[in-house]
């Protein structure tokens, strides 16, 4: 019998602020036509495997990304403000561009030492990591066995990565990129981890863009 609880962390389809390059936070933007198709790609890939409970994070681009990766399954898409993407505070709103021009040196920590990263209204990278992986923890302690399908964003997906990985905050951003709706899967055995999947696309149906 096969009592390893499986971990499908998701993040969400393409969003239309994804594609202009924008930064999005705990604001939101509809999924693009193509992070619908990238959402239904996942769907039929793993239409065969078995899943037992659906978590989101409550934003609308990712609960929307469940649903469709939900497919004909019958289960609650439970929502957590813990999945939620990192709260980018000033920064929502505004194009890579724009903030790499206005505030450069928090740009810069952003990518490249996102433990020292903070602006206005922000959390820090440390805060999502906490919230996240406490609520990952415990929603395998209470599902011991079974396999859960997380639907998230992309510094949250690096965040819990990062911790099975047992990776450095300064190496956060390193590869495997975070594609939309790309796939990780992480088995747990007691106290023990493996990664199967990190940032998977090979159900992508056409060539990736960065978004």
């Amino acid at each position: 019998m096969d009592n390893k609880t499986k971990i499908y962390l998701v993040r969400h389809g393409q969003t239309e602020w994804n594609v202009k390059h924008k930064f999005q936070g705990h604001q939101d933007s509809p999924l693009t036509d193509m992070g619908i198709k990238q959402a239904q790609w996942l769907e039929e890939a793993i239409r065969n495997e078995q899943i037992d409970m659906i978590y989101s994070s409550s934003s609308l681009r990712a609960r929307r990304t469940a649903e469709i990766i939900r497919g004909t399954r019958e289960i609650d898409i439970i929502e957590s403000d813990d999945l939620r993407e990192i709260n980018l505070g000033i920064w929502e709103g505004r194009t890579q561009d724009e903030v790499k021009e206005l505030y450069l040196e928090a740009f810069n920590d952003f990518w490249d030492n996102p433990e020292k990263f903070k602006v206005e209204n922000s959390e820090t990278f440390r805060q999502v990591s906490d919230r996240a992986i406490n609520m990952m923890r415990q929603t395998v302690n209470d599902n011991q066995g079974k396999s859960i399908l997380i639907v998230t964003h992309t510094v949250v997906v690096k965040l819990i990565m990062a911790y099975f990985e047992g990776r450095q905050m300064k190496e956060l951003w390193n590869p495997p990129y975070i594609h939309p709706a790309c796939l990780c899967k992480v088995e747990i055995d007691g106290d023990q981890s493996k990664i199967i999947l990190h940032g998977d696309i090979s159900h992508y149906k056409e060539e990736p863009s960065l978004g």
